[in-house]
């Protein structure tokens, strides 16, 4: 929560929200916000400029842009949600449970993010596709189990630095179950860096999404979608050629905002962390002064040049000339010896 409150003090982040708050606003109300039956064709209004009736203009078709944008953000945004979602039901449970579970889950964890790694987005989803059916879902399940890796990654480094913590491992000698020290030490530090890896990948996934939805993969037109658009009005740039700045000018906006809020969230949780390392330093302990208590103290200081060592006969000899009158009585021991 602490991070959360220093990143909604940073002023892009509150402008990152602001702008995130109404793409949500509508993906869920797009399409009853539309001005115009998204899939309704009007031959005589095909490829029309901006007016008062289209104020994005039409397609070759004769929709209206502009209700197609709205109604189309709700497809592209759960998309991207969903493969998100996936991944991270793939990605962090396996990071943790390979820190705590033992070299076996370790390895065989570690082995399978490195395989997903090496597999190519778009390339895996049409394989998927072309096994699975042409749909959303399962466009959007191959793209999160692609993603899940960065999140297993990603968990698994922070779960290995808490791991070895002192107050981790005195939880441990003290009896406490493993689920326990989990949600209590363990989620709540990494939820920051979760979070972080949350909005990149939503930004990602929302690229990767345009880009199947721009081949005709995942949701099959005449459906709205941002990337189906740009498909289509790639065809007539001679007639529009501004055309494809409109859904091309949300997929930046969006994912931009999405950018601007992680990096957000990682300077807060950068600032939270160095706050805790200032304050956990103990202070410095003053030196004591010269001429203070210690120095008034009753009995020499070692090391001091008054300090007073008594002799066979009980009296007194200084520091200094103790070590030359030891090695004078030796040598006359010797010598009578």
């Amino acid at each position: 929560m602490r991070t959360l409150r220093r990143t909604w003090r940073l002023r892009p982040a509150r402008i990152a929200l602001a702008v995130l708050a109404v793409i949500a606003l509508l993906a869920v109300a797009g399409g009853a916000l539309a001005p115009h039956d998204p899939l309704g064709q009007h031959p005589g209004d095909m490829l029309r400029g901006p007016s008062g009736a289209h104020p994005l203009g039409t397609d070759y078709l004769g929709r209206d842009v502009l209700s197609r944008l709205l109604a189309g953000t709700g497809s592209s945004i759960a998309g991207a949600l969903e493969a998100v979602g996936v991944a991270m039901l793939l990605g962090i449970v396996p990071g943790i449970a390979s820190v705590w579970l033992g070299r076996t889950v370790e390895w065989t964890a570690q082995r399978a993010a490195d395989t997903l790694m090496i597999m190519p987005f778009t390339i895996f989803a049409i394989a998927v596709v072309g096994a699975l059916g042409n749909g959303l879902h399962q466009a959007m399940i191959a793209l999160g189990v692609l993603f899940a890796p960065l999140y297993f990654r990603v968990t698994r480094a922070a779960a290995l630095g808490l791991a070895q913590a002192q107050y981790v491992e005195a939880a441990e000698l003290m009896g406490a179950s493993r689920w326990w020290i989990l949600r209590t030490h363990v989620w709540g530090k990494i939820l920051p860096t979760v979070a972080v890896t949350t909005a990149q990948a939503v930004g990602q996934a929302l690229l990767v999404v345009a880009s199947l939805t721009f081949l005709g993969l995942g949701v099959q037109p005449p459906a709205p979608t941002w990337g189906g658009m740009l498909a289509s009005d790639l065809g007539y740039l001679a007639q529009q050629p501004w055309a494809p700045l409109v859904p091309g000018a949300a997929i930046m906006i969006t994912v931009g905002a999405l950018n601007v809020l992680a990096d957000a969230v990682r300077d807060s949780g950068a600032a939270a962390g160095d706050l805790r390392e200032t304050g956990a330093a103990p202070p410095p302990v003053p030196a004591a002064p010269p001429n203070g208590p210690a120095a008034d103290s009753t009995g020499p200081r070692a090391g001091s040049d008054d300090a007073r060592v008594p002799d066979r006969d009980g009296h007194a000899r200084t520091g200094a000339a103790t070590g030359t009158a030891s090695s004078q009585e030796v040598e006359q021991r010797v010598t009578t010896g």
